[in-house]
């Protein structure tokens, strides 16, 4: 699991090959906390995509970026681009499923 930044952006998410998931969340936020275990467990359900988490409260330009407005949001990526997009708690099976749909 990786902790995205502005500084590493570029490089793990953008110029990443294949598909991304990035869990936007706050330390505070009740169903972030929910979100964080079928998170990990789909991540360990999916070795070859990444897994990332972005801080909205320490990344504040890329919660803009993304324009995420409610956390827990989770965005799906693929060769850089942005192809979907969830807002609220979602099961593993949920993500899971996504990013199949995404291959």
């Amino acid at each position: 699991m990786l902790a995205i930044t502005s500084e590493n952006f570029d490089k793990q998410v953008l110029q990443a090959k294949g598909v991304v998931v990035l869990d936007f969340w706050a330390s505070w936020c009740g169903p972030c906390q929910m979100q964080a275990p079928a998170f990990e467990a789909a991540a360990k359900e999916h070795p070859e995509a990444l897994f990332g988490k972005v801080n909205v409260d320490e990344e504040s330009k890329l919660a803009e970026q993304f324009q995420v407005m409610s956390i827990p949001t989770l965005v799906y990526l693929k060769d850089g681009k942005v192809l979907k997009r969830t807002v609220g708690y979602q099961e593993q099976a949920e993500i899971s499923a996504n990013i199949r749909e995404l291959g």
